[in-house]
């Protein structure tokens, strides 16, 4: 049976099991073919999301029924979603829109049986040697996500050859993650999944699935613990990165038990031996202690924080995967954190500003002014007139802002062709790369002098094709850039002349990720 069908029974099934008879089925038999035929591919015939977020009522309450309404009409630039107001009539996005704001019966479970139940040890890598199988520099690959067909590649970053290349899981997201030594990488799927692979033999170590839908996934500092941020259900999953046995679950409420919130992202903060959380619906940021013998978190009301001097209302906890609350004014998306990860800045939901918390008092310390929704996630840092700065694309409006890391104020916006994604430099460059991801213009990448804060050249890698995506070698020497198609490839750039070197053909390299930059948190790319 084909998947369409498949997707139509099964949607129908679940409408029909919710609603009054009458009513379900005129709701099925208004809005159901509709969303088979052009939502269910990537938001799961079950709606419970694939390369797209799940569409349920608790996921869009923030959204609201008229902006949803907006968005299957004219899109939305920063999820990448296209609009459909060209292929559908008002009243049959009106009909989707019903249907999206539908309960379902129950939510799908996801516990701690059924992830223990989905773990799978393929080798033991003890069992392994402990050397590579190839003559490559093991610090130099590139581990090249292609998900035109589903598939990773990896790379020899010196002679810019394919080593080898086997299939993935559905829908990768959020970057791989590497252990310290760089020997093993992790990677996360839209659908819950996570898969261990050794770089030196090329062989899937283990697998588990940590939720429905899952945003993506951090290692900690020591490469002993891995997070798992989840959307369905609410939750953060934490790993043991030797075999992804599962140690524990932990559901996302807010402190006063009200509220339930999905998981945006995870990250690891390495100075601070911890995982930071986003969390999209409450007002909160987390942080996961990843030290066995971290000190006692304050949970409750403190009157004193000095060492020795606590009074508390509420339980603390410490140790291992002890978790401390920041309270913000509102959730906070897309984190930035400095070197230091002393403080982060995070999108305001207006897509207005970017809000910094300072983490080690524990609260909001200044509000930078960023129309245009900037991307932080994909924020960068260098060295400018002795101070430290950062710069970020905006995913509305055609700019790059380059923002002072001391006084947390914008030194310079630069102005580019369109709104941008991705960003990324290298220490040992004297250039910063950004694309011009949305809009007509994104077959072009923009060269910005990290001294004069200045575009020098724009690059057309493919004309009419996305461009996206700029990652270095190890010594910072070439730049690699992708071509988003299925009929794509990578482009390497020698870094200093910006001249094309070599073409190499890839299924939509969606990106690329070099072992020692990101192992090193290269200032050039983001963490």
């Amino acid at each position: 049976m084909p998947w369409v069908y498949k997707a139509a029974a099964l949607a129908a099934i679940i409408i029909g099991g919710l609603l009054a008879p009458s009513f379900a089925r005129a709701l099925a038999a208004e809005s159901m073919p509709l969303y088979v035929k052009h939502c269910a591919k990537c938001h799961g015939a079950d709606r419970l999301g694939h390369s797209g977020p799940a569409l349920l009522p608790q996921n869009l309450r923030r959204l609201g029924q008229p902006k949803a309404a907006k968005v299957i009409a004219k899109g939305s630039i920063a999820t990448q979603m296209p609009g459909f107001g060209h292929l559908l009539k008002d009243d049959e996005i009106a009909a989707l829109v019903k249907l999206i704001y539908t309960p379902l019966p129950e939510l799908p479970v996801w516990d701690e049986a059924k992830i223990r139940a989905s773990h799978v040890l393929k080798t033991d890598a003890l069992d392994l040697p402990p050397t590579p199988i190839f003559t490559a520099d093991p610090m130099n690959l590139f581990v090249v996500v292609e998900a035109g067909d589903h598939h990773v590649s990896i790379l020899d970053g010196d002679r810019f050859e394919r080593l080898h290349r086997f299939p993935s899981r559905f829908a990768l997201h959020g970057g791989p993650k590497f252990t310290p030594d760089g020997r093993f990488v992790y990677f996360g799927s839209r659908d819950g999944w996570i898969s261990k692979y050794d770089l030196y033999h090329f062989r899937l170590v283990a697998e588990v699935r940590a939720g429905i839908n899952m945003r993506n996934i951090a290692i900690s500092a020591d490469g002993k613990y891995l997070a798992a941020a989840n959307y369905l259900p609410h939750s953060i999953a934490l790993f043991d990165a030797r075999d992804l046995s599962l140690m524990k679950i932990i559901e996302v409420w807010d402190w006063r038990k009200k509220n339930t919130s999905r998981v945006s992202a995870i990250y690891q903060a390495r100075p601070r031996n911890s995982f930071i959380a986003a969390l999209k619906d409450v007002p909160e940021i987390w942080e996961i202690s990843t030290d066995p013998n971290a000190p006692p978190v304050i949970t409750g009301l403190a009157h004193s924080n000095e060492e020795g001097h606590e009074e508390t209302l509420g339980n603390g906890n410490s140790g291992l995967f002890a978790l401390r609350r920041i309270m913000v004014d509102e959730p906070l998306d897309d984190f930035f954190f400095d070197p230091p990860y002393r403080n982060l800045m995070g999108s305001s939901r207006d897509g207005k500003s970017g809000v910094v918390v300072n983490l080690n008092v524990g609260r909001p310390i200044r509000t930078v002014g960023l129309p245009g929704l900037p991307h932080l996630g994909s924020g960068i840092t260098w060295q400018w007139q002795g101070r430290a700065v950062m710069a970020t694309p905006h995913l509305r409006g055609g700019r790059v802002s380059v923002i002072d890391m001391e006084e947390w104020k914008v030194v310079k916006s630069i102005t580019t062709k369109g709104p941008g994604f991705f960003m990324r430099s290298h220490e040992n460059s004297p250039y910063a790369w950004v694309d011009v991801f949305f809009g007509p213009n994104r077959d072009l990448l923009h060269i910005i002098d990290k001294r004069s804060l200045e575009i020098v050249k724009t690059l057309q890698p493919a004309p009419g094709k996305t461009a996206a995506h700029v990652e270095f070698t190890k010594n910072g020497s070439h730049a690699l850039v992708s071509i988003w198609d299925m009929d794509g490839a990578l482009v390497v750039y020698d870094a200093k002349t910006l001249e094309e070197v070599k073409r190499l053909p890839m299924v939509k390299p969606s990106g690329k990720y070099n072992v020692f930059n990101k192992i090193t948190f290269s200032d050039g790319t983001s963490h």
